[in-house]
């Protein structure tokens, strides 16, 4: 008879993502001695002919997947593959494809977490009865005594942070999840894992995106779509043709190789434009901007303030923070205008708005 029928009350149950990796494995253990009834589940997302092994760089393939089952026995819990790749590809590579094609640079792990992991995954999890669903994320949750409010607060370690990624979280979901790691180190992680014989304890961390574990989006984006993406005029930026462009897909802001441009100082791409298939490229300092635009704003740890409020911004993941100010505006949009400007800011990518370690909220660069 288990312990907790003893005591005359069942366990919490926890549902916990497991992706085949350190961070994940290690949130499992501690969800388990914190005295949690724990299954783990692997989300099965993307599946491809060609994408069968491990990569150190990607994770979800189906070795990833070999290893979570095989951490779920070593700590003596139940272990499931749970398939949403259907919903993956409408929620996630579709949008990728598509704000590829008008010009953004999307930031795809964004949209796996909010669509797979905290709306589709946690659904799943509160319809089976689990309580609490929890993941390997670096980031903390903390509850205002005052208002009751959840708040996402950053990782105690900086370098490890993941709230960036989380800013789409609603307090809702920040209720019913757990982010076991947020007050460790990874060097620490790592030692767990090391001291209770985890399998994947020397694991490297995955980088790229999952469904482009080569990490060559032009390739993957005329592989999926079947399209020939033409090649255009590369522009200065007082719109003489300067050369030509092998595809817009195939270029971000701000960057500087693969240019391949005979110009006496170091240009950069500034713009693209779609409808033109035109890129205009630039001096460095052109890439440099006093504010932005950004819509689909969540308002996490703190309601919508009614006036310009002081914080701090990033503009990309692990950037360092900056100092602005920011005007809600309406439709869920805001401005944002910094203290000193900033180097390529990027449409697609996510604004994330702070104060201190707390999470003021964030939204889609415009």
């Amino acid at each position: 008879m288990s312990l907790a029928l003893i005591k005359g009350k069942s366990m919490k149950r926890a549902m916990i993502a497991m992706s085949g990796g350190v961070d994940s494995s290690v949130a499992a253990l501690l969800m388990k001695e914190a005295g949690y009834d724990c299954v783990g589940v692997t989300m099965r997302l993307y599946r491809d002919p060609g994408y069968r092994k491990s990569s150190c760089k990607s994770c979800c393939s189906d070795e990833d997947e070999e290893d979570a089952a095989f951490v779920c026995t070593q700590l003596g819990i139940p272990h499931e593959s749970k398939c949403f790749s259907r919903l993956f590809e409408q929620s996630v590579i579709q949008k990728f494809v598509r704000e590829y094609e008008s010009g953004h640079t999307p930031n795809p792990c964004v949209d796996c977490n909010r669509f797979m992991k905290f709306d589709a995954l946690l659904s799943s999890a509160l319809k089976e009865g689990y309580e609490v669903l929890a993941t390997g994320h670096y980031a903390r949750i903390t509850q205002n005594e005052k208002t009751g409010r959840y708040q996402l607060r950053k990782a105690l370690d900086e370098s490890k942070d993941q709230s960036y990624v989380l800013y789409m979280l609603t307090q809702t979901q920040l209720a019913h999840l757990r982010f076991p790691l947020g007050s460790l180190k990874k060097t620490e992680t790592r030692s767990i894992a090391e001291e209770n014989g985890l399998v994947n304890a020397e694991k490297h961390d995955s980088q790229d995106i999952c469904f482009i574990p080569e990490g060559d989006y032009g390739a993957f984006l005329e592989r999926w779509t079947g399209k020939k993406y033409p090649p255009g005029e590369m522009v200065d930026m007082e719109g003489n043709v300067i050369g030509h462009h092998n595809g817009l897909i195939r270029y971000t802001v701000g960057q500087r190789r693969g240019l391949h441009l005979p110009m006496k100082e170091r240009v950069y791409v500034v713009s693209k434009d779609p409808a033109g298939n035109t890129m205009t490229v630039g001096p460095e300092k052109a890439l440099f901007s006093r504010e932005l635009l950004a819509a689909d704003f969540n308002w996490l740890s703190v309601p919508e303030p009614g006036e310009q409020i002081r914080v701090t911004a990033r503009t990309r993941y692990h950037q360092s923070e900056c100092s602005a100010v920011v005007y809600p505006l309406s439709d869920s949009r805001v401005r944002v205008v910094f203290d000193d400007p900033q180097r390529a800011v990027t449409p697609g990518q996510a604004v994330v708005l702070y104060d201190g370690d707390l999470v003021l909220g964030g939204g889609t660069i415009l």
